[in-house]
């Protein structure tokens, strides 16, 4: 579950107050349009934490009880607030119930930008848990009958294709694609159906391999072969996941490449 889903889910049955960052001056902790919603004893969401987010929680807790008609909505974050960021945060103080759940949703719903997920096993079933809260909609694929759980993240549509490479071509429009499906055929099938479509649209900004720089060694000769250039080649990633991590247990692997499809976001 979203953090938005959790903060509407928890809307319905309490009324909290949404506190917004509308605009920022200098250093700080988040950005315009981060948010957090308290409650009478639970928050959900951050704004970054520290002095700034525990003042602001008995502020808009006062408010819930009807003592503070006006919060405070400018905070420097210098010596008098006990941080040292050095910048200015401007919020937004809304007290909000059940009926403003639906206009909520469309206001805080953040920008979900496309992956497309080529395999069901170890690493990719970490990985869509990975991806489960952060801005992603992930496009599952596999050609086997019942790889995928019964129950997944709410930000994943699953798809059977077979042959997998199909699926290609209906891709969301600036997919981040990944590959790691069972078989090093069906890897090879769909990073040339990523290559020929990037060839013809160049909508797919990042085609990632799962491997070692063997395979892909092996798999570039074989591309060449099929007629790809070397600078169509260059496109590829692999290995996968930003650098410098060498563990190799699923849960580590996803989390590095998490961390490598965030930085192209």
């Amino acid at each position: 579950m979203s953090l938005l889903q959790e903060f509407l889910k928890r809307l319905a049955q309490e009324d909290a107050v949404l506190v917004s960052v509308a605009s920022t001056e200098g250093s700080a902790p988040r950005d315009a349009g981060a948010w957090m919603a308290v409650f009478e004893t639970e928050l959900i969401g951050t704004l970054g934490g520290g002095h700034l987010e525990f003042q602001v929680v008995a502020q808009a807790r006062l408010q819930l009880q009807g003592l503070l008609p006006a919060p405070q909505l400018r905070y420097a974050l210098g010596p008098a607030l006990g941080q040292c960021c050095g910048g200015v945060v401007h919020l937004q103080f809304e007290r909000v119930g059940a009926a403003a759940a639906a206009a909520l949703a469309q206001r805080l719903q953040c920008p979900q930008h496309p992956v497309a997920l080529f395999g069901g096993g170890h690493v990719g079933r970490a990985l869509v848990q990975v991806l489960a809260r952060l801005p992603f909609e992930v496009a599952w694929f596999d050609s086997r009958d019942e790889i995928f759980a019964d129950a997944v993240p709410a930000n994943v549509r699953c798809e059977h294709s077979d042959p997998v490479q199909l699926a290609v071509r209906d891709l969301a429009p600036q997919s981040q694609v990944l590959i790691m499906s069972f078989s090093h055929a069906e890897d090879l099938d769909v990073l040339a159906a990523c290559l020929q479509r990037q060839r013809d649209f160049g909508d797919l900004p990042y085609v990632g391999l799962i491997g070692s720089q063997t395979k892909w060694a092996s798999f570039r000769t074989r591309l060449q072969a099929r007629g790809f250039s070397a600078q169509e080649l260059a496109h590829v990633t692999c290995p996968i996941g930003v650098p410098g991590i060498g563990a190799k247990e699923p849960q580590v692997i996803a989390v590095a490449v998490a961390a490598q499809l965030l930085q192209g976001v």
